[in-house]
């Protein structure tokens, strides 16, 4: 087993396979490193895959203090992980917490990210629904720490945009649903409290956003009613970026959808590297609806 030390001393389990440019992959509160199994049997046919589980989630290792966990020290873990591995730059490619992540690594470490997927990216960052996500999460957290991992696993993965991967794929989603059953309800609660429930709206970095340079591509399900507006709002504000939705499809986009979120992961880094994936060309006005003279 392969473990990276994060620069505050908590060691984070992680794989790697293959060769090739690199790409790290950021999982999700309700996955850990083993969501992402689909794209690294494929994309280690010709990349460097790197998977790691966060802190918080076995077998890296479970901070006691809420005070452990953040949106900061969760963006600045990929990087001690790069570190680690050994690789300077890196494709980023994130689902929820894991696209949160990745968006606040950019921001943070510009020069260490090649790109970032951005996938089912949103929740809790419209501010009509701030308080409520807050009120949600604490909840959440409560039912990890009193009812335990396992007992409480399936209760959240029937939530109401996990039942698209329910329907497509039950032996998919029961597995998803049983691997939430291990995780750690401390580690769960604390992850919870001290990253999800304290991360900034990404309204609060519109800013910060308009100026990033880095490439960015966009993924939410149609169904993922809380990532739709945050998905066209990363849109409209990140310079190189693009948005591709998922017909009929909610949150778990990387198992609900494996062949398409990877042959659209895998374009997106194509014309990346290429020198393609440039600014939204300034004729293509949004303001104009037909060209008139």
């Amino acid at each position: 087993m392969s473990f990276a030390t994060t620069s505050d001393g908590v060691r984070l389990f992680y794989e790697s396979a293959g060769s090739g440019t690199p790409i790290i992959f950021v999982h999700e509160f309700g996955g850990s490193h083993w969501s992402w199994e689909p794209q690294l049997n494929f994309f280690a046919r010709r990349h460097r895959c790197i998977t790691f589980a966060a802190r918080g989630f076995p077998p890296s290792d479970i901070p006691e203090t809420v005070e452990a966990y953040s949106q900061a020290r969760a963006a600045d873990d990929i990087v001690d992980v790069l570190d680690a591995v050994g690789i300077d730059k890196a494709h980023v490619v994130g689902l929820s917490m894991g696209g949160f992540a990745s968006l606040h690594a950019a921001l943070r470490h510009p020069e260490r990210v090649l790109s970032v997927v951005a996938a089912g990216t949103g929740y809790g960052a419209e501010k009509v629904h701030e308080d409520y996500f807050k009120g949600v999460s604490e909840q959440v957290a409560r039912n990890f720490e009193e009812r335990g991992a396992k007992a409480f696993a399936p209760v959240y993965a029937e939530g109401a945009s996990r039942v698209q991967f329910q329907e497509k794929d039950p032996r998919g989603w029961q597995l998803f649903a049983d691997r939430l059953g291990q995780h750690d309800s401390k580690g769960a609660a604390n992850t919870m409290r001290g990253v999800q429930m304290r991360r900034p709206s990404l309204y609060d970095l519109e800013a910060e956003l308009r100026a990033l340079q880095t490439p960015v591509l966009v993924m939410v399900g149609d169904e993922d009613d809380h990532c739709l507006q945050p998905g066209l709002f990363l849109k409209r504000t990140i310079k190189r970026s693009a948005l591709a939705v998922f017909p009929k499809s909610g949150h778990t986009l990387n198992l609900e959808e494996p062949e398409l979120f990877n042959r659209l992961v895998s374009d997106f880094i194509a014309q990346v590297e290429a020198g393609r994936w440039t600014p939204r060309d300034p004729r293509a006005n949004p303001a104009q609806v037909m060209r008139t003279d």
